[in-house]
């Protein structure tokens, strides 16, 4: 089944759009249980259900005119990519959702900050924002996290995805968690 995963893929980049039609069967199973990962570290109120969020990185993958799908491997990271930015884009709508009407709005001059207000720990867009930085600085470790993290595969799985040894990955996995936690505090 990967090899034809491959072949639809391939096919699907050069601009056949039922090679795509047909791949999505094939693979919906896979981007379920990847967003089922995903969505499992979120509240369990998460207005983004599992199916919700296939469907929208579905159509952001759909929707990309020059994608060069070269393997199976490479479609699923960038599917976890995918839903990573739908998961960012829905906390940053939400959160602003939450913001008072601008007449309500206070100046940040007239307000106290507690000293502890950044105990709260990382959020969602922190976290999207330190992988981005990562990412700038070692693109490799940045898609280990994203695997071993958004997609929650382990380090065998993740070896294969990247095409690495084990070590390597954990390697690469031990740095980007150290240099990630002290870019967010613990």
């Amino acid at each position: 089944m990967s090899d034809e995963v491959t072949r639809l893929l391939q096919r699907w980049s050069g601009g056949d759009e039922a090679a795509r039609d047909r791949l999505m069967p094939l693979i919906y199973d896979e981007l379920r249980a990847l967003a089922a990962r995903q969505l499992s570290g979120e509240r369990r109120d998460h207005t983004l259900q599992v199916t919700g969020l296939v469907n929208e990185a579905y159509l952001r993958l759909a929707g990309q005119d020059h994608a060069r799908w070269a393997d199976r491997r490479q479609f699923l990271l960038i599917a976890a990519t995918m839903m990573r930015r739908v998961l960012v884009d829905h906390a940053r709508r939400k959160a602003a959702g939450k913001r008072p009407p601008a007449e309500d709005r206070l100046s940040i001059d007239d307000v106290e900050l507690p000293v502890d207000a950044g105990e709260a720990g990382p959020g969602l867009l922190a976290l999207d924002e330190a992988l981005t930085r990562l990412a700038e600085l070692d693109a490799r470790q940045a898609q280990v996290v994203q695997l071993r993290y958004f997609a929650g595969l382990d380090i065998d799985e993740t070896a294969r995805v990247l095409d690495l040894s084990v070590s390597t990955v954990t390697r690469e996995w031990r740095m980007a968690r150290a240099w990630l936690q002290r870019e967010l505090g613990d």
